[in-house]
């Protein structure tokens, strides 16, 4: 269910994009005096300004609501996830079982290295 919710989410998104960048500006109506308004009739005499506007919204709403079954999923998910942490145990009840080497301090050892000494 969640991965149909999560397909439909991301079409929607990319149905918004494409929506958005299909629509023309406020200021692509002055063209229509030079004619150039006649491309136009597939969508009627207003053009398809108010058709992808009422389709833009209708997949805006979509989107939304996709958007709060994916919250609503995660946080069940979640729900699930601390319910499994139920017992933490405290730091003296953790058993230590690496050791940590030794470090040389003689001063042969530091001949060795490859870090350079300041004389």
């Amino acid at each position: 269910m969640e991965a149909l919710v999560l397909v439909v989410h991301v079409l929607a998104a990319v149905a918004i994009i494409g929506l958005v960048l299909l629509q023309q500006g406020k200021g692509a109506d002055a063209g229509a005096s030079f004619g150039g308004g006649a491309s136009q009739t597939v969508f009627g005499s207003q053009g398809g300004g108010s058709f992808f506007g009422k389709l833009t919204a209708l997949f805006a709403l979509v989107f939304f609501l996709t958007s709060f079954g994916l919250a609503f999923f995660a946080s069940e998910q979640a729900k699930d996830v601390s319910g499994g942490l139920d017992y933490v145990p405290s730091a003296p009840q953790v058993e230590e079982t690496v050791e940590m080497p030794e470090l040389d301090t003689n001063e042969a050892s530091t001949e060795n290295q490859d870090i350079p000494t300041v004389d």
